[in-house]
């Protein structure tokens, strides 16, 4: 049996056995909670923000620094490059779901930012930097969940993974180019080589190392889960950071996170509706349709959160911003998961 075979058994088991563990099922509702407790935090230790401050190495915090990294770096360990040679088995739904995520996202979230934040040039950089970052992590549950296309989805994650290092920063740079927006594009790529590169280069050191000295069994079903658990550790530890540093503003500004939410949920809506109707007048199955959907629709959010991070600052609109992408992620995607098992009884899909 072929590696790529093992790991989508493995993932197959392990979604079988749980589908979402406690953490990611209830992720929204962690996700309110970390807001709650950074705000209270802001309130009752004023000292917060300059004590974490302090310790940064240029613009980058070392503790935001390491929960980013432990963030990001499980992701990077579902990159299967052997797998992408199926790429021409059946590009049709994998050319369908570069489109969307690399044509049709960002310019929807480009002009939805436009429509309802002009003015707001940090949360239109956090639509922007979430609109153009396609998923690597979490799809490959969402598409379990739905009876998806895995061989498909397993593709999709790890050509994402090498798409997102060369085509993040050009197209963020083009995206705020457009509104005349100045970003620094060396931060940007700093962030990309150190929240991706670095994790990637770590993920795909380590994979091989331990598969080679405990086998993939081990590192699947052991090693795996943990470093899972770790990382959403470390997002809520960033998101309780993050809040605890900007409280002050959300507390005198507390329309922001709603402003920035409906460009959002409405680029989601569009972007979920696109996928669907192309997917249908391309006559795609419903194994390989929902898997489109799923990837085309989806956002890689610890990125997004990390760019900002790394360009504005820990305590900025623009990270508090993007987190509301995180909020989101989770309802949305377990809608569409819901919608795409409503459609398929229906019979929209072939079957």
């Amino acid at each position: 049996m072929s590696i790529s075979e093992t790991e989508e058994i493995s993932i197959k088991k392990e979604t079988d056995s749980k589908e979402l563990g406690f953490f990611e099922k209830y992720l929204t509702l962690w996700v309110a909670i970390c807001i709650f407790f950074g705000i209270i935090l802001s309130q009752v230790i004023p000292g917060i923000s300059q004590a974490i401050n302090a310790l940064s190495i240029g613009q980058i915090s070392l503790p935001i620094g390491i929960c980013l990294f432990l963030m990001m770096y499980p992701a990077m360990l579902n990159l299967q490059v052997s797998e992408l040679k199926k790429l021409g088995k059946n590009p049709k739904p994998i050319i369908l779901t570069i489109i969307s995520n690399w044509l049709i996202a960002p310019f929807v979230g480009l002009l939805m930012a436009r429509i309802f934040v002009p003015g707001y040039e940090q949360l239109i950089v956090a639509i922007i930097l979430l609109s153009s970052s396609p998923c690597t992590a979490m799809v490959l549950v969402w598409g379990w969940m739905a009876r998806g296309n895995q061989e498909q989805n397993v593709v999709n994650t790890s050509l994402n993974t090498i798409t997102i290092i060369f085509g993040y920063a050009p197209m963020v740079t083009l995206l705020t180019g457009i509104q005349n927006i100045p970003v620094d594009w060396v931060l940007l790529l700093v962030s990309i080589l150190i929240f991706i590169g670095l994790p990637l280069l770590f993920g795909v050191i380590s994979k091989r190392i331990l598969i080679s000295s405990k086998g993939e069994d081990w590192f699947n079903n052991r090693y795996r889960p943990i470093v899972g658990k770790i990382s959403i550790v470390a997002l809520l530890t960033t998101l309780v950071v993050l809040f605890s540093m900007n409280g002050e503003v959300l507390i005198n500004n507390p329309d922001l996170l709603l402003l920035v939410s409906i460009p959002l949920l409405l680029g989601f809506v569009i972007v979920v509706g696109y996928n669907i109707l192309v997917t249908k007048i391309f006559k795609l199955k419903y194994r390989e349709a929902i898997i489109t959907v799923i990837i085309g629709s989806s956002s890689h959010f610890e990125i997004a959160i990390a760019t900002a991070i790394a360009i504005y600052g820990i305590g900025s609109i623009a990270a508090l911003g993007t987190t509301m992408g995180l909020f989101w992620e989770v309802p949305v995607m377990l809608s569409i998961v819901y919608l795409g098992r409503y459609l398929r009884k229906k019979g929209f899909w072939k079957t």
